[in-house]
């Protein structure tokens, strides 16, 4: 564990991050209504290795034991989800006042450990109820998400000091319903994008929910990567803007500029678009990065197939992916391009100037699969360290460059349920035996734990 890493800033925020629909598990206890993750787990073929998140870490039953960990690692803050459907099981309606039971506990944890909780309202988990009626492609569907968002703030901005609205909505569009590699599993392509448009309007109509109820320092939590043409070519590098566009600008610009960074993509969205950005658009206190590489684009390649990450694309859309060599690799395949994390913060604030507010690191993560050591049952995930201190190296680069960044969450505290993977990747910096769930701090665990030490 010798990694070092620069000095941050005396209140710098150092936090570590996690899921409700991969870690909780319990999904029908105390009157939780099923999500579209539930459904989809439950169809054959859809998650890799044949599992589900019936159980996941049982974060639900074992919570205290989690927040013990995470006040032994010394974090400042948790960034936790909630589920929506633990709250509201039809996505509207009859509050489940046992579901915002178990948060209201889970944050009295968090506050008498002294670490902040951050919670974020949606991670991909919509309630069934709410898909089967179209889900975020109804516009309905972003109203409900402000009702649900007073519902949580009601209960719990007395003590909460840091929200986030959505996380990754590019993703749920791209992944969820353009490809339909996750719930709900649709295949539209770019009949997807009215997805984007109402998964950013249930962001601005939370906001103001939040805001209404009393709560504090609200931001969001996007994917964002650079996009790199896979050549100087004219086809080449329009399809790296294409691509660009639709999984960066297109969700960033809207938040942070009120305004579409296309006028015929603007066109394709449902609804009153130019109203609906001034929503969109409302002032935030600071904006979430969930970053874990680079992607190299390049023209459609007819004779060859186009994948990342074990993600097949498919055939017709007007850009591939190309492998990017010369650096390691993650166990899911991810290129491992700490300085992209660099590249990309200082090319936001370039694009973004004074709009662009605070920013935080709200996911930086990576999959080794390393396992106990069958003698001393210690978990030498030295890659898991070099990476870490690969990246929190080029963020002290970005900040030095002028990009004021406040504060950075590792994904995850705990190996957790990996969506369509499964249980074959292992992000925690604390690894779980998923037979008898036992938790088993890794290496890193001890690394970061001195890491925030020696920031304080």
């Amino acid at each position: 564990m010798t990694a070092s890493v620069p000095a941050f800033p005396a209140d710098f925020l150092w936090g570590v991050s996690a899921s409700a629909f991969q870690i909780e598990g319990s999904p029908t206890a105390d009157g939780r209504g099923p999500s579209s993750w539930d459904a989809f787990t439950k169809e054959p073929g859809r998650i890799k290795d044949g599992s589900h998140a019936d159980v996941a870490t049982d974060h639900y039953r074992r919570y205290r034991e989690d927040v013990a960990l995470m006040a032994g690692l010394g974090v400042g803050a948790y960034r936790f989800s909630v589920s929506w459907s633990r709250v509201l099981p039809d996505g509207h309606g009859q509050v489940n006042r046992k579901g915002l039971d178990f948060y209201d506990r889970l944050v009295d944890a968090l506050c008498t450990a002294g670490i902040a909780p951050v919670p974020t309202l949606f991670h991909w988990d919509t309630p069934l109820a709410l898909e089967e009626k179209g889900g975020w492609l109804n516009r309905d569907t972003a109203e409900r998400f402000a009702q649900y968002a007073s519902v949580v703030a009601e209960r719990l901005a007395d003590r909460v000091p840091m929200w986030i609205t959505i996380n990754e909505p590019a993703e749920v569009t791209l992944l969820g319903y353009g490809i339909g590699e996750h719930a709900p599993g649709k295949g539209l392509v770019f009949d997807a994008l009215p997805a984007a448009h109402h998964q950013l309007l249930a962001h601005g109509l939370g906001v103001q929910a939040l805001r209404a109820a009393g709560a504090r320092q609200i931001g969001i939590a996007a994917s964002h990567s650079p996009v790199w043409p896979a050549s100087d070519s004219a086809e080449d590098r329009g399809a790296a803007e294409l691509y660009d566009l639709l999984t960066n600008r297109l969700f960033a610009d809207p938040v942070l500029t009120g305004a579409y960074p296309d006028e015929g993509l603007a066109s394709l969205l449902p609804g009153p678009v130019g109203e609906d950005l001034k929503t969109i658009s409302a002032p935030l206190d600071w904006y979430g990065i969930n970053y874990y590489n680079p992607m190299l684009v390049g023209a459609p390649q007819p004779a060859a197939a186009s994948e990342f990450g074990g993600i097949e694309m498919p055939a017709d859309l007007p850009f591939t992916f190309r492998p990017i060599e010369g650096c390691e690799h993650t166990d899911f395949g991810w290129p491992v391009v700490p300085d992209g994390l660099r590249e990309l913060l200082v090319s936001l604030r370039e694009r973004h100037g004074d709009r662009l507010p605070p920013l935080y690191i709200t996911e930086n993560g990576c999959s080794y699969a390393d396992t106990p050591d069958p003698v001393t049952g210690r978990i030498a995930d030295a890659r898991r360290i070099d990476y870490h201190a690969g990246h929190l190296a080029a963020l002290h680069r970005a900040m030095a460059q002028g990009v004021d960044v406040r504060g950075y969450f590792i994904w995850s505290i705990l190996d957790n349920f990996e969506w369509a993977e499964g249980y074959r990747q292992r992000f925690g910096l604390v690894h779980v035996d998923y037979e008898t769930l036992e938790r088993t701090p890794k290496e890193s665990y001890a690394w970061y734990r001195d890491v925030i030490k020696g920031g304080r």
